[in-house]
C-alpha cells in the first residue's frame, strides 16, 4: 500500500513500525472501529467522519463531514454531509468491493428517519436506501444493523441522534425490533430476526420469563470474514426511570447471539453468567466459527484473551501470559494478536498514553508497536466523546489505522507492521 511520504511521520515514543498521520489538518475525524477497515478495497483511499470537535454530545440535526483522503497524493476531500452520526463509531462508515462504494447513515431530518447513503466517492452518484448501516457483507449484498435510534438507551455514541421524544421503549420481547437486513441492490429493508424469536429460539434455551419485565436492545452486528455467519449482540436491563438513557453505566445484562445470515441456527455464544463476570468487544475469528472477547473467566476481574465457538462451547484462553484489553483482532495467520487499551486499564501507560498492543501467540510476548494520547478532556464530562485507538486491519493485512488525540485534536493514522509479520 503506497503511503504519500508528504503526510507527517507520528514519532513519538520510538513506534517500532512506521507510523504517519493521515488527517494532520484541523482534525477532528475518527475512522470507524476495530473490525472495520477505513482503507478503500484497492488501498488507494481512506473514508474517515469529521466532526464537530466540541466538548459536548451532537445534537438531532447536525452535521459532520465524510471526508476522503488520498493515500497517494494526501489530498483531502469533503465528500458528503451527514446528520446520522455519533462521536464513537462516527456514521458508521463502511466500504463496499471496490472503491466506488461508500456507505454510512444518515438522517431525514422532517421525518427523523435514518437511512443509508451508498455514495461513489470518485464520482459524487448516490443512491438513498431504507434503514440504517452498523456493517455490510464480505461480498457487499447485504447490511445489517440493531435500531440505530435506540442505541442510547443502553449506551451513547454508536447510533444515529434524534429528538429524545421520539427514540422508542422496548417493553418485553418485541416482535418489530431485532436485526434488520438490507439487500443493497434493492435497498429495501426487512426485520432478518426479531427480540423475541432471539430469545424463544435460541440455543442454548433462555428462560424468558426471568426477562419479561425488563428492556431489550439490539446493539453489535458483524459478518463472519466468509459470510456465513453473523454476531449480534442484545443489552437488557429493568429500570423505573421514566426516560432510561446510557444505561452501560448501570447495571446491564448481555447476550452474544450468532446465526446464519438467513437468521437461522440461532445460538448464544456467550449469556450474561459470563458476560456478568467481566467482558467486552467481541469479534469473529479468521476462521468464521470461533469468537474472540476479553472476559474475566475466573471471576476475579482480571480480563483475559479468550475464544469461543458459534454455538457456545470451547469457551478458553487464548493465552494466560498476557491480560486482554481494548480491542483485540486475530492476524488471519492465526499467530498475532492486535490491540489497543483503554486508558484506565491496568495494561495503559498511566498518563492518557496507550499501547497498540503486539502479542505473538507462538512465544507468548509482546511488544508495544505505537504508543499515543488519547487524553481528551472533554471525555470527563461525557464517556461517548472519549477517543479509542479502535485498531483495524487495512485490506492488505499489513497496515493498520487507528484513532488518537495528538496536537490537540482527534486524528486518524496508518502503521506499516510488515517487518512485525515476518
Amino acid at each position: 500500500m503506497l503511503i504519500n511520504q508528504c503526510f507527517p511521520r507520528y514519532t513519538e515514543y520510538d513506534p517500532l513500525v512506521p507510523v504517519w498521520c493521515v488527517t494532520p489538518g484541523e482534525g477532528g475525524g475518527l475512522h470507524r472501529f476495530f473490525d472495520t477497515s477505513p482503507v478503500s478495497p484497492s488501498g488507494r483511499y481512506l473514508a474517515v467522519l469529521r466532526m464537530p470537535d466540541r466538548d459536548r454530545v451532537n445534537e438531532p440535526g447536525e452535521t459532520a463531514e465524510v471526508v476522503l483522503v488520498d493515500l497517494h497524493t494526501a489530498e483531502e476531500q469533503v465528500v458528503a454531509l451527514t446528520r446520522g452520526w455519533e462521536y464513537q463509531l462516527g456514521a458508521n462508515i463502511n466500504w463496499g468491493t471496490d472503491d466506488h462504494a461508500l456507505y454510512f447513515n444518515d438522517v431525514d431530518t422532517e421525518s427523523w428517519t435514518p437511512f443509508v447513503v451508498c455514495l461513489d466517492p470518485l464520482t459524487g452518484a448516490t443512491r438513498r436506501m431504507e434503514g440504517s448501516i452498523y456493517r455490510i457483507s464480505p461480498d457487499g449484498k447485504q447490511i445489517i444493523s440493531a435500531n440505530t435510534i435506540t442505541m442510547r438507551r443502553t449506551q451513547n455514541g454508536y447510533g444515529v441522534v434524534v429528538p429524545d421524544q421520539l427514540v422508542p421503549r422496548n417493553f418485553g420481547f418485541p416482535s418489530d425490533d431485532g436485526l434488520f437486513l438490507i439487500d443493497t441492490a434493492t435497498g429495501v429493508r426487512k426485520l432478518l430476526v426479531s427480540l423475541r424469536d432471539l430469545f424463544e429460539n435460541a440455543e442454548p434455551r433462555i428462560d424468558t420469563t426471568l426477562y419479561e419485565g425488563g428492556e431489550c436492545y439490539g446493539f453489535h452486528s458483524k459478518f463472519n470474514p466468509q459470510g456465513t455467519r453473523l454476531i449480534f449482540t442484545v443489552r437488557w436491563f429493568h429500570s423505573k426511570e421514566q426516560q432510561p438513557w446510557n444505561q452501560i453505566k448501570k447495571d446491564l445484562d448481555f447476550w452474544v447471539f450468532t446465526m446464519k445470515p438467513d437468521g437461522t441456527d440461532i445460538h448464544v455464544a456467550v449469556g450474561p453468567h459470563q458476560w456478568k463476570k467481566g467482558g467486552h468487544h467481541i469479534n469473529w475469528y479468521p476462521d468464521g466459527e470461533y469468537l474472540s472477547m476479553n472476559l474475566a473467566l475466573a471471576g476475579d476481574g482480571r480480563m483475559k484473551l479468550v475464544r469461543v465457538r458459534y454455538d457456545g462451547t470451547d469457551l478458553r484462553t487464548i493465552t494466560d501470559a498476557m491480560p486482554g484489553s481494548g480491542h483485540p483482532t486475530v492476524h488471519p495467520d492465526g499467530h498475532h494478536i492486535l490491540t489497543d487499551t483503554y486508558a484506565w486499564e491496568s495494561t495503559s501507560f498511566g498518563d492518557g498514553t496507550v499501547p497498540l498492543r503486539w502479542i505473538d501467540l507462538r512465544t507468548n510476548t509482546e511488544k508495544t508497536l505505537v504508543r499515543l494520547n488519547v487524553a481528551h478532556p472533554a471525555a470527563g464530562k461525557n464517556s461517548s466523546l472519549r477517543v479509542d485507538p479502535h485498531p483495524a486491519w487495512a485490506p492488505d493485512n499489513r497496515h493498520i489505522a487507528f484513532n488518537g488525540y495528538v496536537n490537540g485534536a482527534r486524528r486518524v493514522f496508518l502503521a506499516d507492521v510488515s517487518n512485525m509479520l515476518q
